[in-house]
């Protein structure tokens, strides 16, 4: 089964999700990707080990819209890319069942971040699948996101075309977490000029 893989972080940029696809069994880029949005918020929390600061998480039962890439890829390469995000080895038991995910709408994988599996709907008769935290924004500590991070999940979403710079630094800064600590111009000065 092919999928469409939402992704609302870091993976919106091209070359951030080719570094995952090359850790899994199946290398071969996306077919397409294209600019969406998904109903729910999302919202930073807890602390990224790669990043510093908060990470990003959707929630979809949330206020609000987010913003995101969807990639076109296979089911497999979903599974994989999940496993990774769950510091799971890619296709050895990991027990994704997407099929079951998109009937049910939501499906958790585990407790922790990135381990719960979330069908957001179609697109061209194909589901939309991303993965997030069981928890809601309204269950956890929002934590600021960081300079790079933002930086990066700015790009990611440039890079789509879909929405102009003052867009996607009011988007981010208004996002839970980032509220309160970044500005919209505060975002739009991480933009290279």
């Amino acid at each position: 089964m092919d999928v469409w893989y939402a992704a609302y972080g870091s993976n919106m940029h091209l070359e951030r999700l080719g570094r995952y696809l090359a850790g899994c069994r199946d290398r071969t880029p996306p077919r397409e990707s294209r600019a969406v949005e998904l109903g729910g918020v999302l919202y930073f929390a807890t602390e990224s080990a790669v990043w510093g600061g908060g990470r990003g998480f959707y929630d979809p039962d949330g206020e609000g819209r987010t913003l995101g890439r969807a990639h076109l890829i296979s089911g497999g390469q979903f599974s994989d890319i999940a496993a990774l995000e769950m510091y799971r080895e890619p296709g050895l038991g990991t027990g994704l069942d997407l099929d079951e995910a998109v009937a049910r709408g939501r499906l958790a994988f585990g407790p922790g971040r990135y381990e719960t599996v979330v069908c957001a709907g179609e697109v061209d008769g194909l589901p939309l699948l991303t993965f997030t935290a069981p928890w809601a924004v309204a269950d956890v500590e929002l934590r600021a996101p960081s300079v790079p991070y933002l930086r990066h999940l700015a790009a990611g979403l440039r890079e789509s075309g879909a929405w102009s710079d003052r867009e996607i630094a009011r988007y981010l800064a208004g996002s839970p977490g980032a509220a309160g600590t970044w500005t919209e111009a505060d975002v739009l000065s991480l933009f290279p000029s």
